[in-house]
C-alpha cells in the first residue's frame, strides 16, 4: 500500500489561507448556489484519515452543524489536553516528531493522510513529508493574514499534474512532489 500525505486547501490570490484574525469569509467570495462540491468528497474517498492542527480543529468545532469528516481525525497538538466532550468520538490528540507520527499512523493502516491547517502544512513541508497538493485559488486579494507557505530549508520541486476551473472562477491545481 502506497503511503501518501495530501494537502487540500484554498487560498486567496495573494497566498493567504485566512485573514489576519483567522477569518475565512473570503473563501465564499464565489457564489455556489447549488452547493457544488469542489473536490472535497473525492478527497474523502481517497484518504484514510486526517491530520490537522489544533487551530484548524478548533475552527472546525466552532462551525456548528454536522461534523464534516467521515474519516478519523488526528489533532496535532502539544498544548491541547483533551478533545471537547462533544467531539471525543470524532478526533484523537497526537504529537511528537512528524516523521515518527506518520510512520505510526501508516503502521496502523492509515496510508493516505489529508494534512490540514496552516502551521501543520508548513511543518510537514519543512520535513518534506507532503506528496501531493491540491490548491484552490480564490479570485480575491486579502492583503494579509495567514500565508499558505512559510520558509523552507531548501528548494522543493513539484510536478504540475492538473488544473481545473471550478464555479467558473476558482482555479484548482494539483501538484505531486518531485523528489527525483
Amino acid at each position: 500500500m502506497e503511503n501518501r500525505n495530501i494537502v487540500f486547501i484554498a487560498k486567496s490570490l495573494d497566498g493567504f489561507i485566512s485573514g489576519p484574525n483567522g477569518e475565512l469569509d473570503f473563501l465564499n467570495c464565489v457564489p455556489n448556489p447549488d452547493q457544488e462540491d469542489v473536490g472535497f468528497m473525492d478527497l474523502m474517498e481517497r484518504i484514510d484519515a486526517l491530520v490537522m492542527g489544533r487551530n484548524t480543529f478548533t475552527t472546525v468545532c466552532n462551525f456548528g452543524g454536522e461534523w464534516p469528516y467521515p474519516k478519523p481525525v488526528f489533532v496535532l497538538s502539544n498544548t491541547l489536553q483533551e478533545i471537547p466532550e462533544e467531539f471525543q468520538d470524532k478526533a484523537i490528540i497526537v504529537n511528537g516528531e512528524l516523521s515518527e507520527l506518520v510512520a505510526d499512523l501508516n503502521s496502523e493502516g492509515f496510508h493516505k493522510l489529508y494534512i490540514d491547517g496552516g502551521s501543520t502544512i508548513q511543518s510537514f513541508l519543512k520535513e518534506d513529508l507532503i506528496d501531493e497538493m491540491i490548491i484552490s485559488t480564490m479570485p480575491i486579494l486579502v492583503g494579509g493574514g495567514v500565508p499558505l507557505f512559510g520558509t523552507l530549508p531548501k528548494y522543493m520541486m513539484w510536478d504540475h499534474v492538473e488544473s481545473k476551473l471550478l464555479l467558473g472562477q476558482i482555479t484548482q491545481d494539483t501538484y505531486y512532489r518531485n523528489r527525483g
